[in-house]
């Protein structure tokens, strides 16, 4: 008793693996081999070189078992939705980048702001005439006169051009 249920488990279990080779296509090749397969033929192939084609009832079974082996599921199937947790991972690193960004632009304009102010003061204290002094590159004190009075006076105004918003 126990040998025949065997017996009639390998049976169905053989019959049902083999429903999927029972929709194939048969068909004569360019280089005149047979040619099977369990998709249909490729476009150049005539209709006097199909050999075997599978009934509507063949195809009707071999379809679920093909929809269950892994290679045709996911060609049948649409794309895959995006996993949750990789895509809240990148949405909190763009906001991440963005807040970097941001940061950023402000330090920046922080920046400029205060060149800006400097260069506006250093003007102001050009224009008005009093007599100013500097230290050169050896470490000497020297006295404005009119040319550099001029060269300061273009430069901080170039600075001023360059960071204050208009």
């Amino acid at each position: 008793m126990r040998f025949r249920l065997t017996l009639l488990s390998i049976a169905l279990a053989g019959a049902t693996l083999a429903l999927p080779a029972a929709a194939q296509w048969k068909w004569r090749g360019a280089n005149g081999q047979i040619q099977y397969s369990d998709l249909p033929p490729p476009p150049g192939v005539s209709e006097k070189d199909i050999l075997s084609r599978p009934t509507p009832a063949t195809l009707r079974a071999a379809a679920p078992a093909a929809a269950a082996s892994p290679a045709a599921s996911g060609a049948a199937q649409p794309a895959k939705a995006v996993d949750p947790e990789l895509e809240a991972k990148r949405k909190k690193a763009e906001q991440e980048d963005a807040a970097k960004a941001k940061a950023d632009e402000q330090r920046v304009a922080a920046a400029k702001a205060e060149n800006c102010k400097r260069a506006r003061d250093q003007i102001r204290a050009l224009e008005s005439g009093m007599r100013m002094a500097r230290v050169n590159e050896k470490g000497e004190r020297e006295v404005l006169d009119d040319k550099m009075r001029a060269d300061e006076m273009k430069r901080a105004r170039d600075l001023a051009n360059a960071d204050c918003a208009k």
